[in-house]
């Protein structure tokens, strides 16, 4: 016998039990996003490496550890997509979408990648959902980006999540601060970890958002990134914590939070769960501001924000019920009666499963109605040879054990309203 080959580390199979639970996520997600009028793009898993390197920004962990990147038959340098903005934005731009009527408000789903340590809810091979609204420069529509996160995750009962807001400026004031924290930290550089003091020289502020425990402990009494704020960007500020607390969300401020990719700039956020089972993978979705990312891609300078959600993190934590059977299972002594019968419930939109031997030859009435309770199906539809016989049909009810007989043809009629597919 073959030895058997396993999975690649850091990717999963996603069973059909925990399919369900996906589908019942991603329909309710999608849901809360739909009703925002944000329309779907779909974008290749796969893109020219450039698009990352120039987009996500070189001094990232993502570029500079993480990415998937292999070259082409061709000798073209191609990544698997470790994030969906820089993809969005390059479909944007290819497709003539800037000449769209702003903002373009626009949602995607799918497989993300990224070599890195696997644990609770993080994968190498991960999925995500996103928004990005692209075209708007105000505050109101950072507003909006923010309260379709939140709704997202009270809409699959995620309610102990804190935001977790800042702004990091633009780039007429955070050279301004970045220069300041230089100055904070450079003495503290020989106590910090190498990677820091890489992000010392290239991008200060990349420093922040460091996992290094040692290296957190040095970061105090640092600089505010409100405090230096230019006039501009502290009247959009002011204008998106107005706007959420007209809505009644509370967001905690955190003059910390930087998040870990080059391309933001003013409003950045988390959402941040304090579910122990997620481990210190607290973060369940988190974005920001964009302004200037479409134009260091091609395009002309364009404002947008939007956000990114982990539906393996989501999933862990949410209320997304276990796997369900069909609502009905069909029994018969004819293995084509049952398939008959199934078919006819299918075809209304009702659930239904029936036996199908290993051997090919149908097995007994009482092995049938074994299998139809480990389905956990709500009845079970018999036709024995005596229904058969008098074109009728028993209906049991699997849970009080009443069974019921009625005509061949009533069978439809007798299921409206009481059952429908395994998703109701």
């Amino acid at each position: 016998m073959s030895e058997l080959i396993g999975a690649p580390r850091g990717v999963y199979d996603i069973l059909p039990e925990e399919a369900e639970q996906w589908q019942w996520l991603e329909s309710r997600l999608k849901h809360v996003i739909h009703l925002a009028a944000y329309r779907e793009i779909r974008v290749p898993i796969f893109e020219n490496t450039d698009l990352f390197k120039r987009g996500v920004g070189e001094t990232t962990d993502i570029v500079n550890k993480e990415m998937y990147t292999f070259l082409d038959k061709s000798d073209r340098s191609i990544t698997l997509r470790p994030e969906g903005t820089a993809g969005v934005v390059r479909a944007y731009l290819s497709n003539g979408m800037h000449r769209l009527t702003p903002p373009v408000k626009l949602w995607y789903f799918g497989p993300m990648f990224r070599y890195e340590r696997t644990q609770a809810g993080r994968q190498r091979q991960f999925h995500q959902i996103g928004i990005e609204a692209l075209g708007s420069s105000g505050p109101a529509i950072d507003a909006e980006v923010i309260l379709i996160a939140n709704d997202c995750l009270e809409a699959v009962g995620i309610k102990d999540c804190r935001l977790e807001l800042n702004s990091i400026g633009c780039t007429d004031c955070r050279p301004r601060y970045r220069d300041l924290l230089r100055q904070t930290l450079e003495p503290k550089l020989p106590l910090l970890c190498e990677d820091c003091k890489e992000r010392f020289e290239r991008n200060p502020l990349r420093m922040l958002d460091c996992k290094v425990e040692t290296c957190q402990a040095q970061f105090v009494n640092l600089p505010s990134t409100i405090a230096e704020l230019c006039q501009p960007c502290k009247e959009h500020w002011d204008g998106l914590l107005s706007a959420l607390e007209q809505t009644g969300l509370k967001p905690v401020l955190n003059d910390r939070l930087v998040r870990g990719l080059d391309y933001y700039c003013r409003t950045v956020f988390e959402f941040i769960t304090t579910d122990k089972r997620l481990g210190a993978q607290s973060t369940v979705c988190a974005g920001g501001r964009y302004d200037y990312l479409i134009e260091t891609l091609g395009g002309t300078r364009t404002p947008a924000i939007g956000w990114a959600m982990g539906l393996e993190r989501v999933r862990i934590i949410s209320d997304a019920p276990s796997g369900s059977g069909p609502s009905v299972f069909a029994v018969s002594c004819d293995e084509k009666a049952a398939l008959s019968i199934a078919t006819r419930l299918r075809r209304e939109g009702i659930s239904c499963d029936l036996d199908f031997a290993p051997s090919g030859k149908p097995r007994g009435l009482g092995k049938q109605m074994e299998k139809a309770n480990k389905t956990g199906a709500r009845f079970a539809v018999i036709q024995g040879e005596d229904e058969l016989a008098s074109n009728t049909i028993s209906i049991k009810d699997m849970k009080s054990g009443e069974q019921t007989r009625i005509p061949a043809q009533e069978l439809v009629p007798f299921f409206s309203g009481k059952v429908g597919t395994p998703a109701n």
